[in-house]
């Protein structure tokens, strides 16, 4: 990594034995396996607040017009949605 600094990072000890044991497992360093965890716990939260400040855009009536607008084709076999196929969604 070119642009890194360090950080001093205390961790309860169960929890620094299950990161070494999976660093370990992964064939990568402990250093390593906390950065990339961090890097995707941060992936996570951008996503969400991305698709939260989506559905505050959102404009739920075209949607709803959109999804119940005449014509079309019907799903083929395969595009349900799992809800719909266990009987608890609506079409």
């Amino acid at each position: 990594m070119r642009n890194t600094s360090t950080y001093p990072l205390r961790l309860p000890t169960s929890v620094k034995s299950a990161a070494e044991k999976l660093a370990k497992e992964e064939g990568v360093s402990l250093n390593q396996f906390v950065a990339t965890a961090v890097a995707e716990k941060l992936t996570a939260m951008n996503t969400a607040a991305f698709f939260a400040e989506r559905k505050e855009r959102a404009d739920f009536e075209a949607f709803r017009a959109i999804l119940t607008r005449q014509g079309g084709e019907p799903p083929k076999d395969g595009d349900e949605l799992l809800l719909v196929k266990k009987g608890l969604g609506h079409r």
